[in-house]
């Protein structure tokens, strides 16, 4: 019997390959969009953890000095003097213009076996590695990115992470110019007898490092994604429960005639399931290759991302992981399940003739829309209670899907409290209204859809155009300076800059000087800058104590970002390990960058960091003054064109990556009010044939063809309009949940929300095109059928 149940149902797929495509079509694009994000993931982090693993980083534990600078030579010296097992360690960042490279320095003589590095021991050669000019250990990739002038001899290997190079610590201390150990590896392995490290220096003993720090600083990136790929995979779901809906829907009086014969109903359900599952797993399996090559192609995009944003080295190139290629077919099962479980329910409960009544369907659809009505008051208290007393990225995410999921299960049972106060004129009206209602349920899924896109749209919309707005109105004011110019090198630069101090059109030099250090044990960048009135004109600042600029100016007193400041809650006065420790003076927003940031005068970074140098300034110049000026240092100095760059250009060239960052969300919406039109499609399509029963007597007293297909595409376009008018409250408190609670805890710092009506008068347009479109090929089928179609509902049993 189970045999005859599957060759049976599994016919209707024969008949109809056009509704089997688009099921798996649904099921192959839920799956590759799911799993290409997973495979990122997964690699993105396989990176983090082998970045923390070179030098045995994840294994050691380490010295270093309180304020992040290098340690005194001598303090390594009586360390070894006293019988520690200490090896010292060169760290520092070459930069040659764009091109960037960190540099780690080793003694293989007394390193750590877990230290040791790659290549130490093959066929690497120990005398040119050892002696000057030296060698220095790099990955393929590295290699191939421009690199900083004055290298010594490169050796490829592998297990150097991306943008590293490891050497001898000689060769290091020369290509950075530090004498002193940036930090000292401990060997685990002490003598006996010694005392406690911690009790044996000044030094800060600082825990072997794990993947958790750049991991901290990326969740947010990861998790987006992943909330990206759910929202994919939901979409893809709407195409398979549509596909799903639809066939079973077709295959009623198949699954009549089989329990009719005889068939048990556990038959048929396994046979069901069993279609449903080789369906799953071959679509699952188009769509983890898919997914793959999505990944692939996206991955060098991703590693720039990370590297520009979080300065996460990342490689570009994807290596296939069965762990997720195993989760993707296990959660396009679930998917399919979860797509399929209302018809598998529905028919499991229905008695053996109630399949031959329409009708049936729909009244057994208004249980699930009380039960959905529940759950959605349920998920709306939870949203509440979050957003008010939640905190944590995860309880921010968690708010928004309750949202979310909670405005879509309310739509039917609003759609039907809404219908049920209209009181008609007339009998047709009253026909239209009590039909209308009967159609909720059989199109409940697709208005959802439709309402998930549309909130999602304004949401995301208000999202952006805030953040548009905030932003160039920050970078208006931050970047203030006519002029950027940078040098080759130091000594260039100090040439350059003596030139242009005696140039009387020059108003101000003002050096961009940072250096790397870590705040409260995440990276963090301090910057150092002179006393000038640009810096308080141009930096407005969210909270501060009296007279800030000037404590600032005299080095007893530093600003942090407003991102260092939120997460690690911060209040003003607090001392920040800068040097032997400032107080915070003022919070800036700094919108654009999620790391931490402090701004400290210019001796005080100097001491603290004493091999930061300057090779960057911003020239305060009379703006009729700078094509000339330009030209002139490009020319006299042999500077290329991206070393000196007018303000304007600074201002495009942001904009432009800001708006390449938002690309993504406007493909998405896109996609999401297509799927949502496709879902509304077959839905009507699948109601179509269901409606004819409905429709037959009204054209048998005299309503004409044409009028009954004018009040089909009116009751779609109603539809439309009425789905849009609840999505704009959702989609606007959708907003403020992104602005307000996700940004703030993925980025440490909150935008000011703001409306943008015009926005919604479009997107509504490109609703009721939506319901139009998917409306149209219903009505005309309806407007054309033939009268003696619609005369033979009469003959038929139903």
């Amino acid at each position: 019997m189970l045999y005859t149940a599957i060759s049976t149902l599994f016919s209707h797929w024969h008949r109809r390959p056009g509704q089997l495509a688009m099921l798996m079509l649904g099921l192959a694009l839920a799956t590759a969009l799911w799993s290409g994000v997973q495979a990122i993931n997964a690699e993105a982090r396989g990176a983090y953890d082998r970045a923390a693993a070179t030098l045995g980083q994840d294994q050691l534990a380490r010295l270093e000095t309180p304020d992040g600078r290098p340690l005194p030579l001598t303090d390594y010296i009586a360390l070894r003097r006293a019988g520690y097992l200490v090896s010292p360690v060169v760290s520092g960042e070459l930069r040659d213009g764009e091109a960037r490279l960190r540099l780690l320095g080793i003694d293989p003589l007394t390193a750590p076996a877990a230290a040791q590095g790659p290549a130490l021991d093959g066929d690497l050669d120990l005398a040119r590695f050892f002696t000057a000019p030296g060698l220095i250990l790099m990955s393929d990739e590295t290699a191939e990115r421009p690199l900083p002038d004055g290298l010594p001899d490169i050796a490829l290997t592998d297990g150097v992470p991306p943008g590293a190079a490891i050497t001898d610590i000689s060769t290091a201390a020369h290509l950075l110019g530090q004498s002193d150990p940036s930090y000292l590896l401990i060997d685990p392995n002490q003598p006996f007898g010694l005392a406690p490290l911690a009790e044996a220096t000044d030094l800060v003993l600082r825990p072997p490092e794990t993947a958790n720090d750049i991991a901290r600083l990326t969740d947010s990136f990861h998790l987006n994604l992943t909330a990206f790929g759910l929202l994919s995979f939901a979409v893809g779901l709407f195409i398979v429960h549509a596909a799903i809906g639809l066939a079973f829907e077709q295959r009623r009086a198949t699954v009549r005639t089989l329990r009719a014969l005889g068939t048990p109903l556990r038959s048929v359900l396994t046979a069901l399931s069993l279609e449903l599952t080789a369906i799953a797993l071959v679509s699952g399996a188009v769509g983890v290759m898919l997914g793959y090559v999505i990944a692939a192609s996206l991955m060098p995009g991703v590693a720039g991302t990370l590297r520009g944003l979080y300065g996460a080295e990342v490689e570009g190139v994807l290596r296939f992981d069965p762990l997720w290629a195993a989760s993707a077919l296990a959660i396009t099962l679930l998917g399919a399940s979860i797509a399929a479980i209302q018809a598998l329910i529905g028919t499991a409960r229905m008695p053996l003739l109630a399949p031959a009544m329409p009708r049936a369907w729909a009244q057994a659809s208004g249980r699930i829309m009380r039960l959905q009505a529940l759950a959605a008051l349920g998920l709306m208290c939870i949203a509440a209670g979050l957003a008010l007393f939640g905190s944590g990225l995860i309880a921010a995410f968690v708010c928004l899907a309750a949202l979310l999921i909670g405005s879509a299960l309310a739509l039917p049972a609003l759609f039907t409290g809404f219908l049920g106060l209209i009181r008609p004129r007339n009998a047709f009206a009253e026909w239209v209204v009590a039909d209308t209602r009967q159609q909720v349920p059989g199109l409940s899924l697709a208005l959802m859809a439709l309402l998930l896109a549309l909130a999602a749209n304004i949401g995301v919309s208000t999202m952006v155009g805030s953040f548009r707005h905030t932003f160039t109105g920050w970078l208006d004011q931050r970047i203030s300076s006519e002029l950027y110019v940078t040098g080759r090198s130091v000594d260039d630069t100090s040439t350059l800059m003596a030139t242009l101090e005696n140039e009387p059109e020059v108003d101000a030099i003002l050096p961009i000087i940072s250096a790397e250090t870590r705040l409260y044990g995440l990276p963090a960048d301090v910057f150092g800058i002179v006393d000038h009135p640009t810096y308080s004109a141009a930096w407005p600042l969210l909270s501060a104590v009296d007279n800030p600029w000037a404590q600032i100016a005299n080095g007893t007193g530093v600003l942090v970002n407003e991102q260092l400041y939120r997460r690690e809650g911060l209040a003003l006065g607090d001392i920040v390990a800068i040097g032997s420790g400032l107080p915070i003076v003022g919070v800036y927003s700094d919108y654009g960058n999620p790391n931490g940031q402090a701004i400290v005068s210019l001796n005080r970074l100097t001491d603290t960091f004493p091999n930061a140098r300057p090779i960057r300034f911003a020239i305060r110049i009379n703006p009729a003054d700078v094509p000339a000026m330009a030209t002139r240092l490009r020319e006299e100095f042999g500077l290329p064109p991206d070393n000196v760059i007018n303000q304007v250009e600074v201002k495009r060239f942001s904009l432009q990556v800001f708006e390449q960052t938002f690309l993504v969300t406007g493909a998405l919406n896109v996609l999401t009010l297509g799927v949502a039109a496709l879902a509304l499609l077959t839905s009507l399509l699948t109601l179509a044939n269901l409606r004819l029963p409905q429709l037959a007597p009204v054209w048998a007293i005299g309503t004409s063809r044409n009028r009954l297909a004018w009040v089909e595409m009116g009751r779609s376009l109603a539809l439309a309009a009425l789905t849009f008018a609840l999505a704009l409250p959702v989609g606007l408190a959708l907003a403020w949940v992104l602005l307000a609670l996700v940004n703030v805890e993925a980025f440490g710092w909150r935008l000011p929300m703001r409306l943008f009506p015009t926005d919604w008068l479009m997107l509504f347009a490109l609703a009721l095109i939506a319901a139009t479109l998917a409306a149209l090929g219903p009505t005309l089928r309806l407007a054309r059928i033939a009268p003696a179609r619609l005369a033979q509902v009469f003959a038929q049993e139903r």
